[in-house]
C-alpha cells in the first residue's frame, strides 16, 4: 500500500453496548489499523430496557433491534422482532451526515446489522453507498420476517472475523453467515466474544483492507479465500 488517505470504516456495535462502550472496547483495533484506517462508531437508536450494572444514566446500553419485548437473543427464532427499521434509518444517516465512509465493522449484533445493510447495498439501495464490510462474531437473524436479507448471495466483500471459543456467538453461527456471501474471507482465532486485535488478526484486517485503499485501482474480486 502507498500513500493516501485511511480508509473510514463505520462501527456498528454489539447489543447493550453503545459508541463509547465500543471505542473504549476497540483501543486495540483502531491502534492496530492506525493510518490505514479510522473507525467511526454511531450508537443504536433503542435503549435496553432494565439498563444494567455498568449503566451510567447518561449513556444507557442500546440494541439495534429486539427479538421479543425489550429483549434479545441472537438464536431466538423471532416472530415479532422490533426496531430493524428505525436502525437501518439510523445507518443510513450516519452515512450521509459523517461520511463518505468506505465500509463497515461490526461487531455481534452489529456486525448482523452490517450484513442486512450490506445485502440492501448489493441489490442497489442507495442509502448505503459501502464497498465491504469487516464483520466480527456475526449471525444470520432467525427472524421470519428478516429471511429476505439472505434469500440470494450476498455480493459484496467481506471479512468475516469468528472466535472458536465465542460462547456468546458460537462459532458455527458466524461461518453459517459468512456462506450467504459470495467468497467470503473468513478469519478464525482462538479467543471468545471480542474484536481481536493480535499480530495474526491485524496482518488479516491490513490484506483485506489493502483492496480498498484510494489509490489501489478496483477492489480486487469478491474473496480470497481463508485465513
Amino acid at each position: 500500500m502507498s500513500g493516501g488517505r485511511p480508509l473510514r470504516l463505520l462501527g456498528l456495535h454489539g447489543y447493550r453496548q453503545s459508541e463509547r462502550r465500543f471505542r473504549q472496547r476497540t483501543g486495540a483495533l483502531r491502534k492496530a489499523l492506525r493510518g490505514r484506517a479510522e473507525l467511526v462508531a454511531v450508537s443504536a437508536p433503542h435503549p435496553v430496557p432494565g439498563g444494567g450494572e455498568d449503566d451510567d444514566g447518561d449513556d444507557p446500553p442500546r440494541g439495534w433491534w429486539f427479538s421479543a419485548p425489550g429483549t434479545f437473543e441472537a438464536g431466538e427464532v423471532a416472530a415479532a422482532p422490533a426496531g430493524l427499521e428505525e436502525s437501518l434509518s439510523a445507518v443510513a444517516a450516519a452515512l450521509a451526515e459523517h461520511g463518505p465512509f468506505d465500509g463497515l465493522l461490526g461487531f455481534s449484533q452489529g456486525a448482523a446489522l452490517a450484513a442486512m445493510v450490506c445485502a440492501l447495498r448489493a441489490r442497489g439501495d442507495p442509502r448505503f453507498p459501502v464497498a465491504f464490510a469487516i464483520l466480527v462474531a456475526g449471525f444470520a437473524s432467525r427472524a421470519p420476517a428478516h429471511s429476505h436479507f439472505y434469500q440470494e448471495p450476498i455480493a459484496l466483500p467481506t471479512l468475516h472475523v469468528v472466535g472458536d471459543a465465542d460462547t456468546v456467538i458460537a462459532a458455527p453461527l458466524s461461518r453459517e453467515l459468512a456462506q450467504h456471501f459470495v467468497e467470503p474471507v473468513v478469519l478464525t482465532h482462538p479467543g471468545g466474544h471480542f474484536v481481536p486485535a493480535a499480530a495474526p488478526q491485524k496482518k488479516a484486517y491490513l490484506d483485506f483492507l489493502d483492496r480498498f485503499h484510494p489509490g489501489q485501482g478496483q477492489a480486487d474480486p469478491p474473496g480470497a479465500g481463508a485465513v
